[in-house]
């Protein structure tokens, strides 16, 4: 797959672009600050529906500008498609494939396959829950666009559970002794059933891919850090399930959910589910959380984004390959690992402050682009030549 144009129009810096691209590698050079970031950050938003850098679409919109259009044609085994996605801070985005107005922007995902390399990596070995849950749910919904649905009928599901849980916690103490607490857990009771039928899915979708990954990421970080020891991932739930199947995992979530319902009115939040699940990155016996060291956390965060580069790679198509500023991290041997894998790829997009960042090989066979800036009487906006 490639890129073969890139259009945005009042996203992040860029009053507009029009770029032309080619499979191959190609470079944005600018200083810190500039807007290069912000244009792969517009190709992942519209691939992922979400950004690498934040979690809210206002910033994605310059500053004065109402929305911000991201359009990307893509090249997919000689099929060419056109996406748009419009980004509305304060109202639902929409999108629309050549010439097509789409019921909801995640028709979107698939059509633009990317796998991204950035510093923001690091927080997937150093970082939260929330950010190893994200990488299994991204990679699930460019490959199943279903399932991105199935997650976000669960988040629905969990926030009206949650606003039972605070609203109404006096209700559900008193329980069936009056009528407000028997209704309250009546309704309660149904969010149970929803909460548990999407989780279930959830759940059983991230075992199967994190059963795909777990040799491919073994596989890469040992050849990224061969004296290192080695390392494994596992899936820990909240639900501990021995199978696979949604079926059992929805009857053992309803079950938990009954165990620890007096906690959950007590404190008036969910405590079962994929939204506190984690993927468990082990380096030998210990966890890579707080036992790794920088250069062994480069490397496993490196070994995950190989995976899934690898994982999207057998289903025929390569992804857009993107890297964000990374090789002014990296140390020669990861440098030659992600070189390696860029001469292979489709099309490679690459950030970089200085070309002296870069290896050689990158230097003398991309095309190479410029980001500068100017100002304006609406601020600063980015400029490429």
């Amino acid at each position: 797959m490639y890129i073969r144009t890139l259009e945005l129009r009042d996203f992040r810096s860029w009053p507009e672009l029009s770029l032309e691209l080619e499979p191959g590698i190609t470079l944005f050079l600018g200083r810190n600050g500039f807007g290069k970031t912000n244009i792969i950050e517009a190709v992942g938003y519209l691939a992922h529906l979400s950004s690498h850098r934040v979690s809210q679409d206002a910033p994605l919109v310059r500053q004065g500008a109402d929305n911000a259009r991201v359009s990307v044609t893509a090249v997919n085994q000689g099929r060419e498609l056109t996406t748009h996605l419009l980004i509305k801070p304060h109202a639902a985005n929409q999108a629309q494939i050549n010439r097509t107005r789409l019921g909801s922007p995640r028709e979107l995902l698939g059509v633009v396959r990317t796998v991204l390399f950035a510093p923001e990596d690091l927080a997937l070995i150093k970082g939260e829950p929330a950010e190893r849950r994200r990488y299994l749910d991204d990679i699930i919904a460019t490959r199943s666009p279903r399932l991105a649905g199935v997650k976000a009928d669960y988040d629905k599901v969990l926030r009206q559970r949650n606003a039972l849980l605070k609203s109404a916690g006096s209700s559900l103490r008193r329980g069936y002794r009056d009528a407000d607490g028997a209704g309250a857990l009546a309704t309660l009771d149904v969010w149970d059933g929803q909460l548990a039928a999407h989780g279930a899915q959830v759940i059983a979708a991230r075992l199967a891919l994190v059963a795909e990954l777990s040799e491919l990421i073994a596989e890469a970080y040992a050849g990224l850090a061969p004296e290192s020891r080695p390392v494994g991932v596992e899936y820990r739930g909240t639900v501990a399930s021995i199978s696979g199947e949604s079926e059992v995992i929805e009857a053992e979530m309803l079950a938990e959910l009954g165990r620890v319902r007096s906690r959950e009115i007590e404190r008036g939040m969910s405590l079962v589910g994929p939204h506190r699940d984690d993927l468990l990155l082990h380096l030998g016996q210990a966890p890579a959380k707080g036992f790794a060291s920088h250069g062994e956390t480069w490397s496993y965060a490196i070994a995950l984004r190989l995976a899934e580069f690898t994982l999207l790679r057998r289903e025929g198509t390569d992804p857009v390959l993107i890297l964000d500023d990374v090789f002014a991290e990296l140390d020669a041997g990861r440098r030659e690992k992600l070189v390696a894998l860029a001469a292979a790829a489709e099309q490679v997009l690459i950030t970089a402050a200085v070309d002296g960042d870069l290896p050689e090989t990158i230097r003398a066979t991309a095309r190479t682009y410029t980001v500068t800036v100017r100002d304006t009487d609406e601020g600063r906006v980015s400029e490429l030549s």
